[in-house]
């Protein structure tokens, strides 16, 4: 896809971005082709696996990689290309790392005063203020980084990042170093923040929680492409690549035969695109069953032996082995060619 092309304004725009390692055998392509844009005060989010490419594009932005082919934009000014780019310190480009790379020597203060330029030791001071105010930390300034819990942590590192005033601010896995419990409260508490702070964020995670929680636009990368860049709901619901249906959300690509959708598609089916049904048309037998709260789910294997899940109804207590008749209930469900 091709986002950069929108006549959208954009704060940030990335074109056609390619960036490449040297490695044995010749050049190894860590990113090929990303294109989009970013507006002002949106937060965006890079989703995929470990090695898919998005902490790359992250690099580039800040100027960490040299591009091999492509752009980078940010409010109307050209930041990198393939003959030359900004030095990371004149982008206007903050980025609060993976492990926060707090310095344990100085207190919170210190931290996040660290690299602000301004015209006297007052003006700093109240730059600094100001930043541990917006991440609500104000009363925290005198303490050090072990005595902080990681939310805070993460805060103080939030805050030594937005001090400089950035237009754009970059978030390598936020949530990597906390538990899951503390990762669902914080990321719509981050969120919050940035929303009141008018921060224009893009973000990378492996997590698609934490992407659907966070983010006002999504995008999916695989082996170093970009497949789709859209909100989280038009991800989920109408997904326009194999790789993106298959990783987003619960569910299967399986053969449209045995659900009398044609031999020549696979079809997207979610759990909630099929219920139980005694006469059912579709044919399916149970492999295994587990609680997952309000109710129970099972793994149920079609004619064509592709395995898909299901939401158990109220009171069908059923085992592995049993057979279960199963009705389409999505009118119009994701397709592709086999």
């Amino acid at each position: 896809m091709n986002d950069a092309a929108s006549t959208v304004p954009a704060l940030l725009r990335l074109d056609t971005l390619r960036v490449g390692y040297a490695a044995v055998g010749g050049l190894h392509i860590a990113v090929d082709g990303v294109s989009l844009t970013l507006a002002r005060g949106e937060i965006g989010s890079l989703l995929g696996p470990s090695g898919c490419g998005k902490t790359t594009v992250l690099r580039a932005i800040a100027g960490f990689e040299p591009l091999q082919a492509g752009r980078v934009e940010l409010d109307g000014v050209v930041l990198a290309d393939a003959r030359s780019a900004l030095p990371p310190e004149r982008r206007r480009v903050g980025m609060m790392f993976q492990d926060y790379a707090l310095f344990p020597h100085l207190d919170v203060a210190g931290n996040v005063g660290f690299g602000v330029r301004a015209p006297s030791r007052a003006a700093r001071q109240a730059r600094v203020r100001e930043a541990l105010e917006r991440v609500g930390l104000a009363d925290h300034a005198a303490r050090y980084p072990h005595e902080l819990s990681g939310g805070q942590q993460q805060r103080v590192a939030l805050a030594r990042a937005l001090a400089p005033d950035p237009a754009l601010l970059l978030l390598d896995e936020p949530f990597s170093n906390l538990d899951i419990d503390t990762r669902q409260r914080l990321a719509g508490e981050l969120r919050a923040l940035l929303k009141a702070a008018g921060t224009t964020v893009l973000m990378v995670t492996h997590d698609q929680a934490e992407a659907f929680a966070m983010a006002d636009r999504i995008g999916v990368m695989h082996a170093g492409r970009l497949l789709q860049w859209d909100d989280a709901e038009t991800l989920y619901r109408h997904p326009v690549d194999r790789f993106v249906a298959g990783f987003v959300g619960r569910g299967a690509l399986v053969h449209g035969a045995p659900l009398g959708l044609g031999e020549d598609v696979d079809v997207l089916l979610r759990p909630e695109s099929v219920v139980v049904e005694a006469g059912g048309p579709i044919r399916a037998h149970v492999v295994d069953t587990a609680f997952r709260g309000p109710g129970f789910v099972a793994r149920a294997r079609l004619a064509d032996d592709s395995v898909i899940e299901l939401e158990l109804p109220p009171g069908c207590a059923v085992r592995p082995g049993d057979t279960l008749g199963l009705r389409l209930i999505d009118d119009d469900p994701v397709g592709f060619p086999r």
